[in-house]
């Protein structure tokens, strides 16, 4: 790496502009960083410019001469994909942030692929939805080498409020996103699921809403999800479908630890008889919707 980027990296290109990764570039260059962004769908990235981000069309034009690349995509198959046109503009030494939630062996893979061409590779998946994202609040969950992590550190602390380093063996965060994920997605459907049994039984269910409040088994989480759910307001802050990959990626780790996941596989039946029922693009309280299906 050269001394100019180990000193002062701020040129940094986002590789996925969906909900996450608009919101990380716009937070990016809020605090100087100078920012570029690619997107699978230009059109759909295009408006980042308003924010003097560069929008660019080809990936490797978007990497090119980046002190850090940062991917937000969909899985690791698409991120894999992604980078070896990306590869061509890269210089050995680039570091990659890799913020996505991939699951252990798509992690292992794209460390490789990190490996293989000289870059400096940092598994740090996010905890946190559309809102946190769009305030800079996430919780960055992040793992690699000591080296360059004063680097990184300054990325994470313009996209969020905390960062928690797990260990320098990359793939560490990748294995605690999931165990997170899995209590999210608990969450989730406990309160989907005892507004519906409320409803079912005659009972209004915003009385749920009421006992819980101010009480030990209540949070933020918990009010979000239940006001949304009585608003009927599905816009996706964490999406249906993607709890679906997320909670599949679970299931695969878990089998592989030997591991009983009940309430996740039960979970994820549920999400995928409201995501057959067409509401796969909404969020992932959306589970709601499976109480008649």
């Amino acid at each position: 790496m050269s001394q100019a980027i180990q000193t002062s990296a701020k040129k940094i290109t986002v590789l996925g502009t969906g909900t996450m990764g608009a919101a990380i570039a716009r937070n990016l260059r809020k605090k100087g960083f100078i920012v570029s962004v690619w997107n699978r769908t230009y059109e759909k990235a295009k408006a980042l410019a308003e924010f003097g981000i560069t929008v660019h069309e080809q990936v490797q034009e978007a990497v090119s001469g980046a002190d850090i690349i940062l991917t937000m995509l969909k899985d690791g198959s698409a991120i894999s994909e992604v980078m070896d046109s990306a590869l061509l503009g890269l210089s050995k030494g680039t570091i990659w942030i890799q913020a996505s939630t991939v699951g252990i062996a798509a992690n292992e893979q794209l460390e490789a692929i990190a490996a293989e061409n000289d870059l400096t590779y940092f598994d740090a998946p996010v905890q946190g939805t559309k809102g946190p994202a769009e305030l800079g609040k996430l919780i960055i969950i992040a793992s690699g080498s000591l080296f360059g992590r004063h680097i990184v550190q300054s990325v994470f602390d313009a996209i969020g409020q905390r960062t928690v380093w797990v260990s320098e063996q990359s793939g560490m965060s990748s294995r605690l996103k999931l165990a997170l994920n899995s209590w999210a997605f608990a969450l989730t459907h406990g309160i989907a699921e005892s507004l519906s049994i409320a409803e079912s039984l005659g009972i209004e269910p915003s009385l749920v809403i009421d006992v819980v409040k101010d009480g030990p088994m209540d949070s933020l989480y918990f009010q979000l999800k239940s006001a949304a759910i009585m608003a009927g307001n599905y816009d996706p802050s964490f999406s249906l479908d993607n709890a679906i990959k997320d909670a599949e990626l679970i299931v695969e780790a878990s089998k592989s630890a030997g591991v009983k996941v009940d309430s996740v596989e039960a979970g994820l039946k549920r999400w995928k008889r409201a995501q057959q029922a067409g509401h796969g693009s909404k969020d992932m309280a959306a589970t709601y919707f499976a109480k008649s299906l």
